[in-house]
């Protein structure tokens, strides 16, 4: 009885003493990794945000001289300046995304403006003058400053988009542009005793007109989005009329009259950002 005792605590020791080899020996479950989760990021929703630029604008404008009193022609000549300055602004937005890679979008925006520029019309004495007696026709030409202005402009335009990358997207834009355009200036020339006269003038219109560009938009962070863009616009023909019944014309009748007409396009490139709203992934 006591060998068979003895025999068993024996067997116990070895099989405890084996035991830690034999689990040593088993394998080891692989630790399971989860797949980063994928960020759902799309350029459909609402967006606001703000731009600064700066615009190339021009006005080719034609002045044509005239009788005040009986309209007769006299001379005509044409200009072209450029209109440039600083711009800024804000605009809003809605995108829709479809497929994996369109964007079909609907914006508008408003712009203050720093463009301005002038230019001068002369209507030579021999031909504005003609028939002065008290200074030599020749040296009385008549005169015209124009000044123009584009104080601020917006635009309503759709977006076609195409994502080279998820959060990456290149656009083409177009459609409506509208804008104030201010006018002031000087008519001068000689009265019928040869003595200068000048008048003033001035005026403003707001004009609508088209517009048509692209860019490029990229998200930079979370809900925020980064653009750089290129609009051209023509806003058509603005009109002005300048009178002075004090400047000496040829008869019949006295008094001049300038008749300005001018077609005004712009150039713009601004940087912008965008806040997408509904997302709010980082």
């Amino acid at each position: 009885m006591k060998m068979i005792l003895l025999a068993g605590i024996g067997l116990l020791a070895i099989a405890t003493a084996a035991a830690p080899a034999t689990a040593a020996d088993l394998p080891i479950k692989a630790p399971v990794y989860k797949a980063a989760p994928i960020d759902p990021w799309n350029w459909s929703g609402f967006y606001i945000g703000g731009n600064v630029g700066y615009s190339w604008g021009n006005s080719d404008t034609d002045a044509v001289f005239s009788n005040a009193t009986s309209g007769a022609f006299l001379f005509a000549q044409s200009n072209s300046f450029d209109m440039n300055g600083v711009i800024g602004g804000g605009q809003i937005g809605y995108n829709w995304q479809f497929a994996p890679t369109w964007v079909l979008g609907i914006e508008a925006d408003i712009q203050a403006s720093g463009q301005d520029g002038s230019t001068s019309f002369l209507c030579p004495g021999t031909i504005c003058s003609a028939g002065l007696t008290a200074i030599p026709a020749a040296s009385a030409p008549s005169t015209a400053t124009l000044n123009q202005s584009l104080d601020w402009f917006g635009t309503v335009r759709g977006r076609v988009g195409y994502t080279f990358t998820p959060t990456i997207l290149a656009y083409f834009t177009g459609g409506l542009a509208y804008g104030k355009i201010a006018t002031d200036g000087t008519l001068s020339g000689f009265n019928a005793n040869g003595l200068p006269t000048t008048v003033s003038f001035s005026g403003d219109t707001t004009k609508a007109g088209w517009t048509i560009g692209g860019g490029i938009e990229g998200r930079i962070a979370g809900n925020w989005t980064a653009k750089i863009e290129y609009l051209y616009m023509d806003f058509g023909t603005v009109s002005t009329t300048a009178v002075s019944p004090l400047i000496f014309v040829p008869a019949p009748g006295t008094g001049l009259r300038a008749d300005f007409s001018s077609r005004v396009t712009d150039n713009v490139v601004r940087v912008g950002i965008n806040y997408k709203f509904g997302y709010a992934h980082f």
